[in-house]
């Protein structure tokens, strides 16, 4: 800004203070680049965003479509204020929408502003700073290992996939693009190199497994021979797993047919979706001994810390067994001293 006309010379003098501190602290923004619409800008960031992953993106597109740009699609960027932004989030909030979700709101629109102060279209990013509702933790579901043959049992040809989700860990992308050469039932080991996701209205787009992470998951023995039957006569580049008509499996299709019916029949927990299979393999290893770094390599996560943030109950159980082994480890140690086999260290020095 030029110019600005003031009414009294102390705001006179703290405008040209501001400005020229803008200025020498390279902060300063052209007020008219600031004209843009939100709309208009959240779709050159939206274009911008071609290395995400398509169902990444057609999740931030759809937030900007459903939310941001019925609210902020005609105010120009530098309208753009952080009480107002803040009014949008708290009346969000009380409207009932669940907290997670006004946290991705608050995301989005924090990430098209971002992009303007990179810009250099406005001078600081109006969402930073705004109250957020508190995210409680996701509730995860597990099924038992009876639980879990029981929904195998009704799943009928879907059996195998029921099996290999809940013992492998894999994602449904995962299963749906493993091919026959990257299993190795000798060594029983699955590589999981592959994802397929529906995109776009049924669009399949293939990729890398989440976080970009190549991996080698464990195979239980019990699944071997089921395996080599299901891939008996199959090409090295077939898949391990398709549709009844030879198509590559989409979790839609299945949970409108073959899997909610087994979800109804076992007594699995209302509305039980196949990522739940995931978290059960967790669960599953865990009880089986498995340390939170062999849950993180089976799972794919990028980090430890990320399985103990996802499982944290999971691990939290494992503590009364760290209670216990202790103990046993304090009663050994006293058994051995009664029998002369530990010395005390008060008496070694006494002695001494």
């Amino acid at each position: 800004e030029r110019e600005k006309r003031c009414a009294r010379k102390v705001d006179a003098e703290r405008w040209l203070d501001e400005q020229t501190a803008q200025h020498v602290t390279g902060t300063y923004v052209d007020p008219k680049r600031g004209k843009i619409t939100v709309g208009a800008w959240a779709d050159r960031w939206l274009a911008g965003k071609a290395n995400l992953s398509a169902s990444t993106r057609n999740r931030y597109a759809g937030i900007v479509e459903v939310h941001v740009r019925p609210r902020w699609g005609s105010v120009r960027l530098a309208d753009v204020s952080h009480d107002d932004v803040q009014a949008w989030i708290s009346e969000r909030s009380s409207a009932g929408q669940a907290a997670a979700s006004v946290v991705k709101l608050h995301r989005v629109l924090s990430m098209i502003l971002a992009y303007a102060v990179r810009s250099r279209r406005l001078a600081s990013n109006p969402a930073d700073g705004v109250g957020l509702p508190k995210v409680g933790p996701a509730e995860k579901r597990y099924l038992r290992a009876e639980q879990v043959a029981a929904l195998g049992a009704e799943a009928g040809p879907g059996r195998l996939v029921v099996l290999t989700l809940a013992y492998c860990g894999l994602r449904w992308g995962e299963l749906a693009a493993l091919k026959v050469s990257r299993l190795d039932l000798l060594r029983r080991r699955v590589h999981v190199a592959e994802n397929v996701v529906e995109v776009d209205g049924g669009r399949l787009d293939w990729k890398l497994p989440k976080s970009h992470e190549r991996r080698w998951v464990p195979l239980p023995r019990f699944l071997v021979d089921d395996l080599a039957e299901q891939v008996a006569g199959k090409a090295p580049d077939d898949l391990v797993f398709t549709s009844p008509k030879g198509a590559v499996l989409r979790v839609g299709n299945a949970r409108r047919g073959w899997l909610d019916r087994a979800v109804q029949r076992s007594g699995a927990p209302d509305g039980f979706h196949p990522h739940e299979l995931r978290h059960t393999a967790a669960s599953l290893a865990v009880s089986a001994g498995a340390n939170v770094k062999a849950v993180q390599r089976m799972l794919g996560h990028a980090k430890a810390s990320m399985t103990l943030d996802v499982y944290t109950d999971l691990f939290d159980d494992d503590l009364e067994a760290v209670a216990d082994r202790l103990d046993e480890i304090h009663g050994r140690a006293g058994k051995m001293r009664a029998s002369g086999g530990v010395v005390d260290l008060g008496e070694r020095r006494a002695s001494g």
